[in-house]
């Protein structure tokens, strides 16, 4: 015990303390097997791997025999292999040695000594003291430099992973948005938090779907391998000239060619749609997209026409409509006679409800009977409302700007209604009119300008061209087919 003592303070005086505890127990194990060398006298951890050992040995020979790693704190992770240890000639680490294995203590690869996702709620202040952290530390990080918005703006799904120094203080935190974005904040050797954007590039492939309607939309959309949300987008895109509610009929056929994206291999959602047809009633409706030379994309047919009105016949894909436009109606919970100046639409709770067509939100929160209510107005003579929401859509609140066709929220209760369904109305001028009916009357979004035709052309036929290529393969293959 003597030299266990005398190279204890030895040791005291040369190393940090991580190194000293690591090489204490290497070299007492060593003088502890050298002191006996019986099997039956070693400590039970050793006797135990003594059977896998010699089974090892006898299958392999002069293999080396792994043993289990002892646990790796975070800041001692390291991407070189560790050096084959010599008590007498190896050098001893310098505070500098010990700085530099702090400064690569967040890799790609390491994992976080405490995580959570951000919660409805949530603010940086609870996030922080579940992660056993101070109004200090909030402080610190918040103003790290260069400033960035994303500490206060945390929504529900955000995920934050802290990584901690070995006295338990913050050494770097990640808020991670999503798959391919997220903001790293580090501690420098002067305390201070430096922020950095970390933005990945996913694979982006080219996928052509087409289904068959036999029922609804969605169903048809789901059964060829169609996403929600592209289903929705197509929704919208073909808004402008089919009603989906009474125009879609058994045999209707769509088809569609989007981007997938895909990160080291696996698909992480969907991107833009390029082009697409949907065959209804006998009548084939094509739409391609074409970004202008301002850089604003839209859809438009294969003569440069928008595709859209200025607002879409539905803001919401319903099963039925539980109550129409009336002026004249009995209220279902009042029993008294109060005109309904909008169209209730039943669907299920959680349903997406997207706005009918550009606009900016003038309300986003609760409205007395209405419940969690949405407000767009779109110019100057045109107002949307959409009622009884269980929640609005991220980002969406007074002032921003929503495009035609973007989620604001989702079906609900809320308020005065007796289930779930989207109470919609629509304004002109301040009256308010039938949503269903006026439709028609409304005018079409701008079209290509002539300027910009020949290169619509060009372009437009490209995908026309990609589709109609993507459809001969498939017929082919359904005709050889038994």
């Amino acid at each position: 015990m003597d030299l266990i003592d005398s190279t204890k303070r030895r040791l005291d005086s040369m190393l940090p303390k991580t190194h000293r505890v690591l090489l204490l127990g290497l070299i007492g194990a060593l003088i502890v097997i050298n002191h006996d060398n019986n099997y039956a006298d070693l400590p039970l951890m050793v006797r135990n791997t003594a059977p896998a050992a010699a089974q090892l040995e006898e299958s392999t020979p002069g293999a080396i025999i792994p043993t289990s790693p002892a646990p790796v704190m975070p800041e001692m992770v390291s991407s070189e292999a560790p050096a084959q240890i010599e008590t007498q000639s190896t050098p001893a680490p310098t505070t500098a040695d010990h700085e530099d294995i702090l400064a690569n203590t967040v890799s790609a690869e390491a994992t976080p000594d405490y995580s959570t996702d951000v919660k409805a709620g949530d603010n940086l202040s609870l996030i922080f003291s579940r992660a056993g952290l101070n109004a200090q530390d909030v402080y610190k990080v918040s103003n790290s430099t260069p400033k960035t918005k994303v500490l206060g703006n945390l929504y529900p799904g955000y995920r934050l992973e802290f990584y901690f120094n070995e006295d338990e203080s913050l050494q770097s935190l990640t808020v991670v948005k999503n798959k391919l974005e997220s903001v790293i904040f580090s501690r420098n050797d002067a305390g201070q938090y430096i922020a950095k954007e970390n933005t990945l590039s996913p694979e982006v492939r080219q996928v052509f779907r087409e289904a068959t309607i036999n029922d609804s939309l969605f169903l048809a959309a789901r059964n060829g391998g169609i996403s929600a949300g592209v289903t929705m987008e197509l929704a919208g895109i073909f808004g402008g000239v089919i009603d989906f509610l009474l125009d879609t009929r058994k045999g209707d056929t769509f088809n569609v060619l989007y981007e997938e994206k895909f990160l080291n291999g696996e698909y992480i959602g969907y991107g833009k749609i390029l082009a697409a047809q949907f065959t209804n009633q006998g009548e084939t409706h094509t739409a391609v997209r074409y970004v202008n030379t301002d850089g604003d994309s839209d859809f438009y047919n294969p003569e440069g026409e928008s595709m859209r009105k200025a607002f879409l016949r539905n803001p919401v894909d319903f099963t039925r409509i539980s109550d129409g436009f009336n002026l004249r109606r009995k209220h279902p919970i009042l029993n008294t006679i109060r005109a309904h100046k909008g169209t209730d639409y039943a669907a299920p709770r959680g349903t997406p409800v997207v706005a009918a067509g550009d606009g900016r939100v003038t309300w986003a929160s609760r409205n007395g009977s209405f419940g969690k209510l949405v407000v767009i107005q779109h110019g100057d003579r045109f107002q949307t409302k959409y009622a009884h929401l269980n929640d609005y859509a991220k980002g969406i609140k007074k002032g921003n700007r929503v495009k035609q066709g973007q989620v604001i929220g989702y079906v609900g209760s809320t308020g005065g209604a007796t289930g779930p369904h989207l109470h919609y109305e629509f304004l002109m001028d301040g009256v308010h009119r039938n949503s269903r009916t006026i439709h028609d009357k409304l005018p079409k979004a701008e079209s290509v300008p002539s300027n910009e035709m020949q290169r619509f052309k060009e372009q437009s036929q490209i995908l026309i061209s990609q589709l109609q290529v993507h459809l001969n393969d498939t017929t082919k293959i359904a005709q050889r087919s038994p």
